[in-house]
């Protein structure tokens, strides 16, 4: 089968069931990012057999084939497979999506992207490397994993980008008018960050200087909170935060930085 590792022909799961929540366009904001940004649609463009990854995609599979109408719309012929550990959860395949039992070891398939969303929330902090090295592993040459969290509603998303050297970046997105300020988004925080959000955490730092930005560019609130973002994002750049500055107009507030710049303390250089 194409896609799959020769080494990974029977695979058991890896991993624990988990509470699998989900709604209907829950994940839109990571979505967009996934096709917007070219440091990630690239990957899926350049890919020679574009096969993604959803991992654990909960107790419905909606946001499984949301996700592959909108890889559609840049790689017609993209193949998406929805992984779930818990068996009571897999339904028929679906608008060309296919659903399998599987886990961290991602069923043997040798995806080019994998999103994995609100599933290592669930579990304890000293599990995140484990977990993040088995699905890198898994990988296809060249390819990423996008893990990260959100919350019921999907107005507040963080997630970590990485590649088999590890974590490349953090991306923060959120609801323009519904998030009174940036580190409201520290709730959903990764795991791999969410208890580093203290004094003396990059993380932490970052988080108090963008509140700063934001209550500096006050006046520009009536010019809504997407110009009083940007205001606040150049701001940051300008004090010298790697803010990635995006290039074309964003529906969301984003806030994406290199994940060197909020690696736990005395991880910064581990997979630079």
């Amino acid at each position: 089968m194409a896609g799959r590792a020769k080494n990974h022909q029977l695979t058991v799961p890896l991993g624990t069931v988990t509470r699998g929540t989900t709604g209907k366009n829950r994940l839109r904001r990571s979505d967009r990012q996934l096709i917007g940004d070219p440091r990630i649609s690239e990957v899926l463009r350049r890919a020679a057999d574009p096969l993604v990854v959803d991992l654990g995609y909960g107790a419905q599979p909606w946001t499984t084939l949301e996700l592959a109408a909108r890889l559609r719309t840049i790689r017609p012929d993209v193949r998406v497979v929805g992984l779930e550990i818990d068996p009571t959860r897999l339904v028929p395949a679906r608008d060309g999506v296919h659903f399998a039992r599987g886990g961290f070891e991602l069923a043997g398939l040798r995806p080019i992207l994998v999103r994995a969303f609100n599933v290592l929330r669930q579990y304890p902090e000293p599990a995140v490397a484990d977990a993040w090295a088995t699905v890198l592993a898994g990988l296809a040459p060249g390819g990423l994993l996008v893990e990260g969290t959100c919350d019921e509603l999907g107005r507040r998303c963080a997630w970590v980008v990485l590649n088999r050297a590890g974590p490349r970046t953090l991306t923060l997105a959120w609801d323009p008018f519904t998030v009174e300020r940036p580190s409201d988004l520290a709730e959903r925080l990764p795991k791999a960050l969410i208890h580093r959000n203290v004094p003396g955490e990059r993380v932490h730092s970052l988080l108090t200087a963008a509140d700063r930005a934001w209550a500096h560019t006050a006046p520009l609130a009536v010019f809504g909170p997407r110009e009083r973002w940007r205001a606040a994002a150049n701001l940051l750049r300008e004090q010298g935060f790697p803010i990635h500055d995006f290039r074309r107009r964003l529906r969301d507030n984003i806030l994406s930085v290199p994940w060197s710049s909020v690696a736990p303390t005395g991880q910064a250089e581990q997979f630079m």
